[in-house]
């Protein structure tokens, strides 16, 4: 990291495509996506980490950004809900139903590309426990449930 004119100069890859961007020391991740470099699939709930609406992979694994320090990703992988796009797993939460309002899909569908990567076939109590950081308010989560064991289906057909 470099400072420039009291901000510090971060790169990072961000869904694929290296990027820079100029950020406060204490600019949070989140903000710096959506404010500094057009990501705005990223929503901000809670600002404290509990709701999960904020959640994005950093170097594949979960990650709430709302309290993660965008200096903390200088030279990181970052996936957001717009690198996922055509994926198996928002395919299922189309077809599953697995949202409505859709204000915490974006986090919602990361963390569970993130479990399906870490196990190819969860079982519901798998699924249960990487789904209960986050919070949606809207579907109940047997929608989302659903939707993760179709994504499990779809990406182990992909695959053969």
């Amino acid at each position: 990291m470099k400072e420039y004119d009291g901000l510090v100069r971060i790169e990072l890859t961000l869904n694929g495509e290296k990027r820079t961007a100029h950020v406060s020391p204490a600019d949070t991740l989140l903000r710096a996506l959506r404010e500094n470099l057009g990501m705005t699939g990223t929503k901000l709930g809670c600002e404290n980490g509990d709701c999960g609406a904020c959640t994005l992979l950093v170097d594949g694994k979960p990650v709430k950004s709302c309290y993660t320090l965008a200096v903390d990703v200088d030279d990181k992988t970052i996936t957001t809900i717009e690198g996922l796009v055509n994926t198996d797993v928002q395919q299922a939460f189309i077809e599953e139903y697995g949202f409505q309002c859709g204000y915490c899909t974006p986090g919602v569908i990361l963390n569970a590309y993130a479990l399906l990567e870490e196990t190819f076939e969860p079982n519901p109590e798998e699924t249960r426990t990487w789904m209960e950081s986050n919070l949606c308010r809207c579907t109940g989560y047997e929608g989302i449930e659903k939707s993760v064991k179709r994504a499990a289906e779809l990406k182990k057909r992909a695959e053969r």
